[in-house]
C-alpha cells in the first residue's frame, strides 16, 4: 500500500510537470502565431496605404515612421530585412540596435528560397529562457516577395512555473496525508492479518520432540488460517505418536546394543578361564610334588579373569547409573593435580594459569573425567618416540576450561563422529565407555566437551564447565 501511494505520487507529479510544459509550449506557439498574423495584417495595411512604390528599395521609406507605430500598437518589436538578408529597418530603439543581427544566416535564406516555405521558425535558449524567432516573406500587392519580416519572441514562463510549483505543493500535501493514512492502515491491516500467523509461528518455533507440545486454538480464524491450524494440530498429534514410538525404539535398541556389548565383554575373559580350567583338569595330579604351586598359579589365573569380569560389570554399572552430584566448592587446580598423582608417567605435565580456580563441582566425578581423558591419552602414545601429555586448567570469565593434549596417533576422520558413542572403541581391549561417561558427566554440569585431532600429530580434548551450577 505504501509503495503504491509513493509510486502514484511520483507518477502523477511527473505527468503534471510534463502536462504543464506541453501547455506552456502550446500557449507560446499559439501566441507567437497570433502576434505574427496581427503584425502581418498591419504591414499589409501599411503597404496598401503607402504612396511609395511597393518595392524592396522603398521599404525603409515606407516603414520609416510606421514601424514604430505598428510596434506600439501590437506591443512587439520586429525587424525588416531585404531578400538578401540585410537589415533594412528595426522597431527597436537606437541604443538596442547593436544587439540586432544586420545580416541573416544563410541557413534561413536558403530555407525560405529552396524549401518553398514562406515561414521559418528559429528556436534557441538565451539568458536561461526559451527564445523563438520567426522569419517570413513580406509580399507586395501582387504577392511578390519584397522583404523578410523577423519577429523575435522570448517565452516568459514565470507565471506558469509559479502555478506549477503551487500545484505540486498542494499535490505533495495531499499525497503526504494519503501516505500517512496508508502507513496507519497498512500497520493495522498487517497486524490483523499476521496476528494468527504470528501465533502459529511462535508455536512452531517452540515445537520440540523432547517434550509435549501445545496445540493452537484461535477465535474466529479465516478459512485459510483455520486450515493451517488444523494441519499444525494434526502434525502435533502425529509428532507425539512418533516421539513415543521413537523413544520406545531407541530404548529397545539401546538395551539390545548394551546386551550385545556386555555379552561380548564377558565372553572375552570366559574363554581363557575355560581353557585354564580344562588344562588344569587334564594335568591335575594329587601326587605331584609341585601340586601346591600349580594350584596357586591356577587360582591366580582364575582370580585375574574374575577381576576382569568384575571390572566390566562395574564399568557398565557406572555408565548406566551415574551417582547423584555432590556439588561442593573446590579448587579445580588442586583436584586436577590430585587426579594426576595416580599416574607414574614422567611425560605427563600440568599447567595452570592461576593457583586457585574455585568452582562448584563433584570432586569424585571431576577426578573420574580427568583420569579417563588421561588414560585415553596414554593409550594413544604407545609408539611415540618422545611422548608428551599436557593437562591445563584456565579460568575464562565465569567458566572453567580444562584441556588434555597429547602428541599421539590422533583420530582419523572416519571415527571422529563416533568417538563419544558409549560402546565405541578403537583399542583392542576396553569397554569403550570412558569417553561416553565423560561426556555424560560434563553435560550433566551444563558444560561442553570438544576435541581436535590430526592423524600422526595428536589430539586435544577441551572441557568447559560453568563455575556456578544453575538451580
Amino acid at each position: 500500500m505504501i509503495t503504491l501511494v509513493v509510486l502514484a505520487s511520483v507518477l502523477i507529479a511527473g505527468v503534471t510537470v510534463y502536462q504543464y510544459k506541453e501547455q506552456g509550449n502550446d500557449y507560446h506557439r499559439e501566441r507567437l502565431e497570433r502576434k505574427e498574423e496581427q503584425l502581418m495584417k498591419s504591414i499589409e495595411f501599411t503597404l496598401k496605404e503607402t504612396t511609395y512604390p511597393v518595392i524592396t528599395e522603398n521599404l525603409h521609406l515606407i516603414f520609416s515612421e510606421e514601424i514604430y507605430e505598428i510596434a506600439n500598437i501590437q506591443n512587439v518589436n520586429f525587424n525588416i530585412y531585404d531578400l538578401e538578408g540585410n537589415l533594412i529597418k528595426s522597431s527597436r530603439p537606437t541604443f538596442e540596435s547593436n544587439a540586432i543581427a544586420t545580416c541573416l544566416d544563410a541557413e534561413i535564406l536558403n530555407f525560405l528560397r529552396e524549401e518553398g516555405e514562406s515561414r521559418f521558425v528559429e528556436e534557441k535558449r538565451a539568458a536561461g529562457d526559451n527564445y523563438q524567432a520567426t522569419y517570413r516573406y513580406i509580399y507586395d500587392l501582387k504577392f511578390k516577395p519584397i522583404g523578410i519580416l523577423n519577429l523575435p519572441y522570448f517565452e516568459d514562463n514565470t507565471f506558469n512555473n509559479m502555478e506549477l510549483k503551487e500545484f505540486l505543493f498542494r499535490l505533495a500535501m495531499v499525497y503526504l496525508l494519503m501516505l500517512i493514512v496508508a502507513i496507519i492502515l497498512a500497520y493495522f491491516i498487517s497486524k490483523y492479518i499476521t496476528r494468527s500467523l504470528q501465533t502459529i509461528s511462535d508455536k512452531i518455533n517452540r515445537t520440540n520432540l523432547t517434550h509435549q507440545n501445545e496445540k493452537i486454538y484461535l477465535e474466529s480464524p479465516g478459512e485459510e488460517i483455520a486450515k493451517l491450524v488444523d494441519s499444525y494440530n494434526r502434525m502435533i498429534d502425529e509428532l507425539e505418536e512418533s516421539a513415543v514410538k521413537l523413544a520406545r525404539s531407541e530404548r529397545e535398541q539401546a538395551w539390545r546394543e548394551m546386551a550385545k556389548q556386555v555379552a561380548h565383554e564377558i565372553k572375552n575373559p570366559l574363554t581363557p578361564l575355560r581353557l585354564t580350567v580344562q588344562s588344569f583338569e587334564r594335568k591335575f595330579d594329587p601326587n605331584d610334588p609341585d601340586i601346591q604351586k600349580k594350584v596357586k598359579e591356577f587360582s591366580k589365573t582364575l582370580i585375574q579373569q574374575i577381576d576382569t569380569m568384575s571390572n566390566i560389570a562395574t564399568a557398565f554399572s557406572s555408565f548406566a547409573d551415574m551417582p547423584a552430584q555432590q556439588n561442593e566448592t573446590l579448587n579445580v587446580v588442586k583436584v586436577v593435580k590430585l587426579a594426576l598423582e595416580i599416574f607414574n608417567e614422567d611425560y605427563i605435565h600440568f599447567i595452570a594459569d592461576e593457583e586457585e580456580v574455585v568452582a562448584k563441582l563433584d570432586r569424585t566425578q571431576l577426578i573420574r573425567v580427568i583420569t579417563n581423558l588421561v588414560k585415553n591419552a596414554i593409550q594413544a602414545i604407545p609408539e611415540v618416540e618422545s611422548p608428551r601429555i599436557l593437562v591445563t586448567v584456565a579460568s575464562v570469565g565465569d567458566r572453567v576450561k580444562i584441556s588434555v593434549a597429547d602428541n599421539g596417533l590422533g583420530i582419523s576422520d572416519e571415527y571422529k563422529h563416533r568417538i563419544f558413542e558409549p560402546k565405541f572403541t578403537t583399542k583392542s581391549s576396553g569397554t569403550g565407555l570412558g569417553l561416553g561417561m565423560v561426556k555424560n558427566i560434563v553435560e550433566n554440569y551444563g558444560g561442553t566437551i570438544n576435541f581436535t585431532s590430526k592423524v600422526g600429530k595428536g589430539t586435544v580434548f577441551t572441557i568447559d564447565f560453568p563455575k556456578e551450577q544453575k538451580k
